[in-house]
């Protein structure tokens, strides 16, 4: 099942969107795509409501805006270096254990909404990630296995960076990660069921210009073990993301020029769907 919110910031519409296509409102069962509808069977919730008629499709629901999938998540925590080519491009080792750091989750934003270069920016770079989307309270969890039964679901996100910020400014990296609208996420939340993060072809493009082309395969630790990892040293409650890192492709590796405001950055994953924002000034 893909789970969706639709309509303008701050009054969007939580949706299911269905095998067809169809957008079903689920304002009768739901107030909001939120952790608390997440740890309560929403897949469930759904199937009952529509079969028993309580779900009606939205209105002219392509012509809405696209929110983040996910209301007001607790926490963004994500993963560095995590792919083997895009360590390689970088000139840094294979991770032995996963790279943390948090991004506040106020960045989070639409798929298609507008993304601002910071103030003073020169270093405003892309990164296409696999997020993943916490359902159930992930505390100290023993395997893969147990760590993927808490596992809601899938979505694309844009971890946007600032790497001067983030690299030459000292400090932590979370000041080059946290810039406001760094986090465009969705358009769907799309359910385990329906999708395998195991090789997912994820693609993205700066002004037609292909700059990355790479697939979840050539992750050095997957969904389920960062889950797993991340549980031994925080609580992961229902409604949190986590960006599992990036493939080659990125403007820190010297192969293409940063982020300008114009530029037109197009995002894909397979069966995960697509974001397309607009680049302005803060």
């Amino acid at each position: 099942m893909k789970f969706a919110r639709l309509g303008p910031l701050g009054r969007e519409i939580p949706v299911a969107i269905d095998s067809d296509g169809e957008a079903l409102d689920l304002r009768p069962i739901t107030t909001d795509i939120s952790g608390a509808f997440l740890s309560s069977d929403p897949v469930g919730r759904v199937q009952h409501a529509r079969s028993a008629g309580d779900l009606q499709p939205v209105p002219d629901a392509d012509g809405l805006r696209r929110g983040a999938p996910v209301a007001r998540p607790g926490k963004v925590v994500c993963i560095g270096l995590n792919y083997r080519d895009h360590a390689a491009e970088t000139g840094a080792d294979i991770p032995t254990e996963p790279i943390v750091f948090m991004k506040d989750p106020m960045t989070v934003i639409g798929p298609d909404d507008e993304v601002l270069v910071p103030r003073n920016s020169t270093k405003t770079d892309w990164e296409i990630e696999l997020a993943v989307v916490i359902g159930t309270m992930a505390r100290y969890c023993e395997s893969e296995d147990e760590a993927a039964t808490h596992i809601a679901g899938y979505a694309i996100a844009n971890d946007v960076s600032e790497r001067e910020f983030q690299l030459e400014r000292g400090g932590q990296w979370d000041k080059g990660k946290s810039c406001e609208t760094f986090n465009p996420l969705g358009p769907w939340l799309v359910t385990p069921d329906e999708v395998s993060p195991d090789a997912i072809a994820l693609r993205l493009s700066v002004n037609g210009e292909v700059r990355q082309d790479g697939t979840t395969a050539d992750m050095v630790f997957r969904p389920a073990e960062i889950v797993r990892y991340l549980s031994q040293f925080m609580v992961l409650y229902p409604g949190d993301v986590i960006s599992t890192g990036t493939p080659a492709g990125v403007a820190l590796a010297g192969h293409a020029p940063y982020l300008q405001p114009g530029d037109v950055v197009e995002l894909t994953a397979d069966g995960l769907g697509s974001q397309r924002q607009t680049i302005g000034a803060a």
